[in-house]
């Protein structure tokens, strides 16, 4: 074995012992080699030497702040692979989950059901990588990627920039419709709203794990006593944007469908409810068409 190669052996072996016991996934030692040195586990099992460089001393230290701090990985690295985006994320803005490529699934199933796309708003965008995914899947689509936090929004505007989505995405900062009211005209003018808003219900945040709970912004995970206090200020203002027909569209807790599709039946504003599941079969995304 290559010389390199061999010393990164050495370290993984070490990496992992110490991951397991500190109860963390050990399959996270590999995704650090592949994403500071290049190197794969193919590469690995072929002997080949990485194809960057990298320090023993730099792998060290982002793994023991990740050992001994719950530092997520994606925020040592600044980097996260979702949806065949690579997206920068920082510790202002949660985390983009592979759960949440199905929401931009459905928004885009949605999308298609009109004869051309319109403007839509992505609520709470955070990272901007709802936005980002469907703009850089549906070229003439225009999206308002809305967000209270300023740091989140720099974030989001790095990962525009990455992707050359500007002319498609812009930046809104303010808390839910209240910039978007201040910038609109009366008549409803959207085709869609998408979010994926704090829905953990407050008392949960705290048991969280600490990679979470410790490391992400509250901002993001807390939706207060039931975890629903977000949605339902999105169920009852996003009638006020929508044109007939706009989707609503929003990810949730895995228990949560049956009271929201409640809620939306309950405003009478809202048509075509329906809850879809994520890939282990919770019921994690409800949609509904304004009437």
């Amino acid at each position: 074995m290559d010389e390199a190669a061999a010393a990164l052996d050495r370290w993984r072996q070490q990496a992992i012992r110490q991951a397991t016991s500190s109860g963390v996934d050990a399959t996270e030692v590999d995704w650090l080699l592949r994403e500071l040195a290049g190197w794969t586990p193919l590469d690995r099992l072929m002997h080949r030497p990485p194809p960057r460089r990298c320090a023993i001393e730099q792998l060290d230290e982002l793994w023991q702040q990740r050992l001994l701090h719950n530092i997520p990985l994606q925020q040592l690295l600044q980097t996260v692979t979702w949806r065949r985006l690579q997206l920068t994320v920082t510790d202002a803005v949660l985390i983009p989950r592979p759960e949440t490529e199905q929401l931009v699934d459905l928004a885009l199933d949605c999308l298609a059901e009109f004869s051309m796309p319109g403007l839509w708003v992505d609520m709470g965008t955070g990272s901007g990588a709802i936005s980002v995914g469907m703009a850089h899947e549906s070229p003439e689509l225009s999206v308002i990627a809305v967000d209270t936090s300023a740091e989140a929004l720099a974030v989001a505007a790095h990962n525009i920039e990455r992707y050359k989505l500007g002319q498609q995405i812009s930046l809104l900062q303010g808390n839910w419709f209240d910039g978007l009211r201040q910038s609109s005209s009366d008549s409803p003018c959207l085709q869609g709203m998408v979010s994926n808003p704090p829905y953990i219900p407050s008392d949960a945040v705290e048991k969280l794990a600490p990679e979470v709970r410790d490391r992400e912004p509250r901002l993001a995970l807390d939706g207060g006593a039931d975890g629903l206090v977000s949605i339902r200020h999105l169920i009852q203002e996003a009638p006020h944007f929508l044109q007939s027909g706009g989707c609503w569209l929003v990810e949730l807790m895995y228990d949560q469908a049956a009271e929201v599709s409640r809620l939306l039946a309950e405003d009478g504003r809202y048509r075509r409810i329906e809850s879809h599941p994520d890939l282990d079969g919770n019921q994690r995304f409800v949609s509904a068409r304004r009437i």
